[in-house]
């Protein structure tokens, strides 16, 4: 549905902010998308019930289920449930728990190597989630880690070292968003010298790209707030209660919560007489790490066909979505494969396991849809265009990048997605960036940081609203593929999310703007900035450092 103007304009944010009202009041994450979409059909229809309730049925939900991408994102997370749950029966993931023993003996540890698993699997952020939170589980249960703890974990490296990675199946979006942006501002000034350095840039967007890594504060903040977390076992907000709860035993997630996934009544447990083997987990993980890798390379290299390319050309060509397909698929076979040939399950009971793996995934499917559904309602809206008009006028140039992280993190939490965000703001934020005169001197100087902090600003920004959101699809999949109750999760992350986003602002985006701050000093300062706030706001789990000789009964109590 082509966009519309609502007037007065700031209805277009009524919609998004009732939803995830609604979702952290009631809890009830579905009801409270439905209720969102459907309002903002409602003004899209003229305020008809009956057809904005048909609107929201066929325009917003059903349409953004026909596109092509978000039904390999759907077929992806159910296929990787599959597998999972033949995994799961297999003894794999068992074996995988019993190996890492030697090492995860604390819930220290524990956290740790989860937090490693996430920069392994830098590739893709859906992967990377899907992956380590149906494989890490099992582990962080046997250790008394909360759900609401893996979560946190997963979800914090998941989309950070995918928008940083330059090999990654968000690098490919990301350096064309670039690129369109300078090339369409390039048409736009008159000045014949900007001109060329805009033209120079859209030629080679990789390298602007490359040059913003290092201005991507809050992403890296994220990412090492969660190891110092780990390493000094210190919490606040929320996440000390829930972990507090799960090591006294009382829960692995809270009474009453309401799972993402439904792993526990679905997916089942290995039965008593079958071997724990971890090869039979990670086998499977190996081949969609492996495949999706050689299919990203495939597709990519079937793009560029005739042409000189290296493997950054082919992974900014790749079909990020088919390799998932392609990667998942074969990790189901291949755990099937790998039950039945060691005579472990029947053929029977390994596609009966397949598909419980897949029906555990289903409320996370449910959710993903309305998620998609809100995002596609705020786009009819046009409630991103209108928050970065509001924001955009009458700016001195050093506050640009601050600013710009603020806008594409309202429009990231507003809207529920980080790609849509920078698929918004790079077309306004490029240009408006040249208009206030950030463009003299492009490619060096102190106007070239600040067009560099404007443009990784979209994209810190965007992961930081896309965490804090309740209905981002990244944080929906990390509470499915943790099994955590999803409103526990966005609650129990939000205030790590904040403090990296603060931390990001007073000492990344401002200090690098205003006096042109090396941003490897401004990273420094920062982790310091993180520790003080982690050492003397935190504070401590009984009993984090205990070694956990055997799995606990809160396991099994709780489960």
């Amino acid at each position: 549905m082509d966009a519309i103007n609502v007037d007065p304009g700031w209805l277009s944010l009524v919609p998004p902010l009732v939803a995830i009202a609604l979702a952290l009041l009631t809890r009830e994450v579905i009801l409270s998308l439905f209720a969102g979409i459907w309002l903002g059909a409602l003004f899209v229809v003229g305020f008809n019930p009956l057809d904005a309730t048909m609107t929201s049925l066929e325009d917003f939900i059903l349409d953004p289920l026909t596109d092509r991408d978000h039904m390999a994102i759907v077929l992806f997370s159910l296929m990787l449930g599959g597998m999972v749950g033949v995994v799961a029966r297999s003894g794999g993931a068992q074996g995988v728990v019993e190996s890492l023993r030697p090492w995860a003996t604390t819930r220290r540890r524990g956290q740790i190597i989860t937090w490693v698993s996430g920069l392994i699997i830098f590739f893709d952020d859906y992967a990377n989630t899907l992956i380590r939170g149906n494989t890490m589980r099992p582990m962080t249960d046997d250790l008394r880690i909360s759900r609401e703890k893996l979560a946190y974990i997963v979800d914090s490296v998941a989309a950070p070292i995918a928008v940083i990675a330059p090999i990654s199946t968000w690098v490919g979006f990301e350096i064309s968003r670039i690129q369109d942006a300078m090339a369409t501002t390039a048409a736009q000034v008159v000045e014949p010298e900007l001109q060329a350095q805009l033209l120079a840039g859209a030629a080679n967007p990789f390298n602007v790209f490359l040059h913003s890594i290092p201005y991507l504060f809050y992403p890296i903040f994220a990412m090492m707030l969660v190891l110092m977390i780990a390493l000094t076992g210190r919490e606040f907000g929320p996440m000390h209660a829930a972990e507090q709860r799960a090591v006294r035993g009382e829960g692995l997630y809270r009474p009453g919560a309401t799972l993402a996934a439904d792993v526990d009544s679905l997916l089942g447990e290995a039965g008593e007489d079958v071997p724990h083997r971890w090869y039979n987990a990670l086998i499977p993980i190996a081949t969609v790490v492996v495949v999706a890798l050689a299919a990203l390379w495939y597709t990519g290299a079937e793009a560029l066909a005739g042409q000189e390319f290296g493997i950054r050309e082919v992974v900014a060509a790749a079909d990020p979505f088919s390799a998932l397909l392609w990667a998942s698929f074969s990790g189901g076979v291949m755990a099937m494969i790998l039950a039945v040939a060691q005579r472990i399950l029947t053929i029977r009971d390994a596609l009966g396991s397949w598909v419980g793996g897949m029906r555990a995934m289903l409320m996370a499917v449910v959710i993903l849809a309305l998620a998609w559904g809100l995002g596609a309602t705020t786009g009819a809206l046009g409630t991103g265009p209108y928050l970065a008009a509001l924001l955009g006028e009458a700016l001195p140039l050093w506050s640009l990048p601050l600013l710009v992280f603020v806008v594409a993190a309202l429009t990231a939490f507003s809207t529920g997605t980080s790609w849509g965000t920078m698929a918004i703001l790079f077309p306004v934020v490029v240009p408006l960036a040249v208009a206030m005169g950030a463009g003299v001197g492009f490619e060096a100087g102190h106007d070239y940081v600040i067009m560099l902090g404007a443009i990784s600003s979209v994209m810190a920004g965007a992961v930081f609203g896309d965490h804090a959101s309740p209905i981002s699809d990244t944080t929906v999949i990390s509470s499915m593929a943790s099994a955590c109750d999803h409103i526990d999760h966005v609650r129990t992350q939000l205030p790590y999310a904040l403090l990296a986003a603060v931390v990001a602002m007073l000492v990344g985006n401002l200090p690098t703007a205003i006096w042109g701050l090396n941003p490897l000093i401004s990273i420094l300062l920062g982790l310091v900035l993180i520790y003080l706030a982690v050492r003397f706001l935190g504070r401590p789990v009984e009993g984090d450092d205990e070694e956990l000789s055997e799995p606990p009964a809160a396991r099994s109590a709780s489960a």
